[in-house]
């Protein structure tokens, strides 16, 4: 779970008036003219026509490859490029038949049979078989691959022995190919989930053909041989993703729009002039638009929120002392005022995060954690050896630099923590700013002291939040280990009585935070689109916040440049 430009109007004489919307910074409208020059270029260009649909998708991809993207802008594009052997409907949230027309779960949940449609192409035309699911599940699971998500197979009977190198047989893991059309799984034990991780990107199905061809950069190589609902026409870095409506894909004739385009920004006064010139038809997140119109945007029939599954929190890295100290870490969470947080600095719906897992998932109820106690943070911190804050090293809270909008909050997060922590313990945390790519990066090397964090669900299961902090879990990311809390979880996997899940999954919770605290929940989110839903259809509210592709269409297609400028206006 993880975000203006210019408008030309035709004046009397011919020219184009050229326009920027108030509060827009001079190096932006530079930007934006350059944009909108090439926005001249191509409606007058034969060779490349407007795109059907437009959205403003967030920060530039790091990659298209379903089996290592993390970040949410990523898999937006590579769900739509690559299918599994299902997919999440957009209406339920649930698995529906994806690249298999149907599967049989054997009387004891642990083996699954998925029978491929016969009509399965790629893009380019050759023949999909479950030749190229069993390489692609194979290939995610590969450490040489390097997913953070290859712990979504490890419930697959072998799987984690093969991915530690404890097996080098990768036909001893439980997936084979029975024949070009049946593909069995045998897992461990009765998945709840099971069906929901074949949804996910990690698990798609890719080309072996071009992977082995071009190696690490066959997502960039043109035709891109897709087995989802659209293919690839063009990725321009810092202009633009163009996908096209793929002709081969078993479903395309529910495929509702022909062309889109998913423009990478980081700038919240570029994503909202995008929208209100009508360049852009939808903007996915809060994060990109400007923080200080929230409180006007909330009330325009263009705003839509809902309730979805995500977390705002910070972690600590628990290999660096004093942060080796659950004392220490508990006190700086009791010091943390997260109604003060959410009160000054965000205004979009959202609410405290009284635990981590957020409310609404399927069943499950979270144990709640302490709250705002200075007084015992400061009890806590002088038995951990700094009164006061007295002795107390020099640490550093690091967040990503953004443009504005809603991630600007991460910078306003960074500096109300440094003074709740300064006020109440006496303790100096400096701030870390850091560009969001190397961010991540620098998480997953644990090169930071405390760091600002979210998570999505990527399924409506409470394991979607708890197994990151697994010992092995390559998104745990704060060096926490805990054999306790691994047991719990691997037992409530197991668990087919409902409620014995729920508890031991809350016993697991509370270690997160109430007892080790190698996190701290802050707040959860609240779903966010912009669109006009009289021009747009097919975006439903999602508790996952997912919105397929292949689902939005828009009733008239006509070009954005005739949307009269006065009616955009009178929206906000």
């Amino acid at each position: 779970m993880n975000r203006t430009r210019r408008v030309f109007r035709g004046a009397p004489s011919g020219r184009r008036v050229f326009r920027i919307i108030p509060g827009l910074h001079w190096l932006e409208a530079g930007s934006l003219f350059l944009l909108g020059c090439s926005a001249i270029l191509l409606v007058g260009c034969k060779q490349e026509p407007r795109a059907d649909l437009v959205i403003v998708n967030g920060n530039e991809p790091e990659s298209l490859d379903p089996a290592i993207v993390t970040a949410v802008p990523d898999m937006r594009i590579a769900k739509a490029l690559f299918e599994g052997l299902a997919r999440l409907d957009a209406r339920t949230d649930r698995p529906a038949p994806g690249l298999a027309e149907r599967w049989e779960i054997s009387p004891d949940g642990t083996t699954y049979t998925f029978y491929l449609r016969s009509n399965l192409v790629w893009s380019t035309g050759e023949p999909i078989s479950t030749a190229d699911v069993l390489y692609s599940w194979r290939r995610a699971l590969s450490p040489s691959t390097a997913s953070d998500y290859a712990g979504q197979l490890f419930y697959i009977k072998n799987a984690e022995a093969y991915y530690n190198g404890q097996l080098t047989d990768p036909s001893r893991v439980g997936i084979q190919a029975l024949d070009s059309r049946r593909f069995q799984v045998q897992l461990d034990y009765p998945l709840a989930f099971f069906l929901d991780l074949c949804c996910y990107p990690t698990l798609a199905i890719v080309p072996r053909h071009a992977i082995e061809k071009y190696g690490d950069g066959w997502v960039t190589r043109t035709p891109l041989p897709c087995s989802g609902p659209y293919e690839l026409v063009a990725w321009r870095l810092n202009d633009k993703v163009r996908v096209r409506k793929n002709p081969r894909y078993w479903d395309a004739a529910r495929t509702r729009t022909e062309l889109i385009d998913l423009l990478p920004t980081a700038s919240p006064n570029t994503a909202l002039n995008l929208y209100k010139t009508g360049i852009a038809d939808v903007i996915w997140d809060k994060d990109l638009v400007p923080v200080e119109l929230m409180d006007l945007l909330i009330k325009s029939p263009d705003f839509h929120n809902f309730s979805f599954l995500g977390t705002f929190f910070y972690r600590f890295n628990v290999t660096r002392k004093p942060l080796d100290d659950a004392r220490v870490r508990r006190a700086l969470a009791l010091a943390t005022d997260k109604e003060q947080i959410v009160r000054k600095l965000t205004f979009g719906g959202e609410k405290i995060a009284t635990h981590y897992v957020p409310d609404g998932v399927a069943n499950y109820q979270s144990p709640k954690a302490a709250g705002f106690d200075p007084e015992a943070a400061r009890r806590l911190l002088a038995e951990a050896g700094f009164p006061g804050g007295r002795g107390f090293p020099a640490l550093q809270y690091t967040f990503f630099a953004s443009a504005g909008g809603g991630a600007k909050i991460q910078g306003k997060i960074a500096v109300e923590l440094q003074q709740m922590w300064k006020k109440e313990l006496g303790v100096e945390i400096g701030l870390r700013q850091i560009e969001r790519k190397i961010f991540y990066s620098a998480q997953s090397r644990l090169d930071y002291d405390i760091s600002a964090s979210s998570w999505v669900g990527d399924y409506n299961d409470a394991n979607t939040f708890l197994d990151m902090y697994v010992s092995t879990s390559g998104n745990n990311r704060t060096g926490w280990k805990n054999s306790r809390y691994d047991q719990l979880i691997l037992e409530a996997n197991r668990q087919a009585d409902l409620l014995r899940r729920a508890e031991l999954f809350r016993q697991a919770e509370s270690l997160l935070v109430n007892e080790d605290i190698p996190i701290v929940p802050v707040y959860f989110y609240a779903g966010f689109a912009l669109f006009n839903d009289k021009r747009v259809k097919g975006i439903f509210p999602s508790i996952l916040d997912e919105h397929p592709l292949q689902e939005i269409w828009k009733p008239d297609r006509q070009s954005r440049v005739h949307v009269r400028q006065a009616d955009l206006a009178t929206r906000f």
